[in-house]
Order: structure tokens, then sequence, then C-alpha cells
């Protein structure tokens, strides 16, 4: 089973509009075979037609939509390309990712073989799922995803839905069963640059009732995720300015698979910011950012808004956060 080839990364990202080259016409390629349509006259040139499809396939794909292909645009437009059965599946240094492997994690969720969230990443529980599917039907336990295991996976079936994948279950069980006091609970809050005041305010005060914060920087999203994950959090909570006049909070959800802790705490603090803060709000939204994807517990990334309307709200959109925090531990999913 040959692995298709993929051209690297452009050096030039973002492409943005009026860009001309090869990797534009690679990124055209690449639009094209996912169904997006490009005017033919832009062969090669970053124009209009181009930038629709661009915004077009990051709203699909649960990215911020700018209209440029930046990089978290590029790795989905490569992940993308993937269907299952293109190429071996296993895990290694750096882990496989794409649409393959998201399905793949899907299917054996869908028969009770837990590859944790659906992130399109082959990770250790994928490979761990994987062995344990291929012990239980008689296969080779090598951890590798061939035609074998697609096969066996096609003749058992498995209907994939939100309810029914394993990884939500488990856990939609374990905020179900978790503590309902903020002391001795891990949160790890992520600063996307310019609000340290608001940080520093909430680390304040979650630490003063009792738990254990880890206030972020890095501005690559998935060495965040991964201190995040290092960190071993509980719930992590991302803030970053917007560019549009209302708060946006976000959690982590794709086909076949949501996060149900993250789409309750992001209505939670949708609310409380809403409510105690003042600030405009749009409804909660499933997004796969990198960051939101990453990481391993429930997550939310909020844009608040433009910088003035949240600086001048700076200490009510801290104490808004803490009180939506804590409301989440005491109920962290809706039953």
């Amino acid at each position: 089973m040959p692995e298709r080839p993929t051209s690297a990364s452009p050096t030039t990202l973002p492409l943005l509009p009026d860009a001309c080259g090869e990797a534009v016409r690679d990124l055209q390629q690449r639009l094209t075979a996912l169904g997006q349509e490009i005017d033919p006259g832009e062969l090669g040139t970053f124009g209009p037609s181009t930038e629709r499809a661009v915004r077009r396939f990051q709203e699909s794909r649960g990215l911020l939509v700018n209209g440029s292909c930046d990089a978290p645009t590029w790795a989905a437009l490569v992940e993308a390309g993937y269907r299952l059965g293109d190429r071996l599946l296993y895990h290694r240094n750096p882990m496989l990712r794409g649409d393959d492997v998201a399905a793949l994690q899907l299917r054996l969720g869908a028969l009770g073989f837990d590859a944790g969230r659906v992130d399109g990443i082959f990770g250790p529980n994928t490979e761990a799922a994987l062995k344990d599917f291929q012990r239980n039907t008689g296969l080779t336990t090598d951890g590798v995803c061939g035609r074998d295991v697609l096969a066996t996976l096609d003749r058992l079936g498995g209907r994939v839905d939100h309810n029914s994948n394993v990884a939500g279950v488990r856990e939609r069980d374990r905020l179900r069963h978790s503590p309902r006091a903020l002391h001795d609970r891990r949160v790890a809050i992520g600063d996307g640059g310019g609000l340290e005041v608001v940080v520093s305010a909430m680390a304040r005060d979650l630490q003063g009732k009792g738990a254990v914060v880890a206030v972020l920087n890095h501005p690559d999203p998935s060495i965040h995720a991964r201190e995040a994950n290092e960190f071993d959090a509980d719930v992590y909570l991302g803030l970053g300015f917007g560019d549009q006049d209302v708060c946006r909070c976000t959690y982590y959800a794709t086909t076949g698979f949501e996060s149900a802790g993250g789409h309750h705490l992001a209505d939670v603090l949708t609310t409380t910011l809403h409510r105690q803060a003042g600030l405009p709000v749009s409804e909660s939204r499933a997004m796969r950012l990198p960051i939101l994807r990453e990481t391993r517990m429930p997550a939310v990334m909020c844009y608040l808004g433009p910088v003035d309307q949240v600086v001048a709200r700076t200490a009510a959109v801290a104490e808004a956060l803490v009180t939506g925090l804590i409301q989440w531990v005491e109920d962290p999913v809706v039953t």
C-alpha cells in the first residue's frame, strides 16, 4: 500500500492574495481536489476565486477564516487529501496526521475500541486501540492499519455518531464522576498575547480557591498544547483578542466526535461573559483549532473581542471567567 507523495510546506507561508508561483499552484490543486472551484484564469496566482475557496475550506474545517493560507490551513489541506486506505497507518515520530487517521479512530471507537478523542493524529492511544482490535479479531497484532484491518473493519461495520463513539462516552463518564469543587483541580490558562492582566487576575483568584494553575504563553499552538498535556490539566482555557465585535467561545468537535465537556464550558463562559462582564457574545462554536485539537482535556478558546472592548472591562472579564469555570466544575457536562 504505497504512501501518496505530498509536497513540503511552502517556505513562504502565509500565502496571501496576489501571491504568485508554484506554491500557489499547489494550493489551488489541493483546493480543487477537495471540490473547491478555482477560476482557471487564476492558475498560479492567488486571485479572488482562490481566496473565496480558501475561506470556504477554512470554514468547513473549523479554522479561523482569514482568506490566507497560513500554517494551520496548509496542514489541514494536506491532511484532507488522505482517505482511509491510501497509506499504511502506524505509530511513528513525528506522528502521522490526516483524515484517514480520523476515519480509523472513528471506526475503532464505534466498535468499542477507545482510540482517544478523534483528532486525526496517530498517537499511542490509537495504536493501543488498533492492537486491541487486532487481538480481538484474530489479526496479526502489529499496530499497523493495512488491508487486512480495513477488510475486517468493513466486515464488522459500525455506525458512527457523536453519542456512540467510545471516546466521547468515556469523556462524559469521567466528567460526571469528577470532583465538584475547584480545590486541587488543575487549570491551564493560555494567554494569546496582551492579556497578562486578565490572566494574572484569574490565576490569583483560582489559586485562592485552591486550584493548581499553569499560565501558558508559547506562541506555537502545538507546543502550547503539549505543555497543557504535560501539566495534566483537568481543563484548558485559552484567551485571545478577536477581529469581530463579539466574544466567541470555541470548543473541539469534528465529524463523529464532540468534546462534551468543552462544549458545555464554552456555553457557560458565553453566558457569564455576557451577564457579568457585559461583553456582546455570539453562540459558542465548534472548531478544530490546533490548541483545541491537540489538548487531551476539555478545552475552550475564547476570542474576547477588540482590544478596547476588553481593556475597558478587564476586572469584570477576569471575574466572569472564574465564575464560569466554577459553574462548570460544579456541573461539567449536560446530562
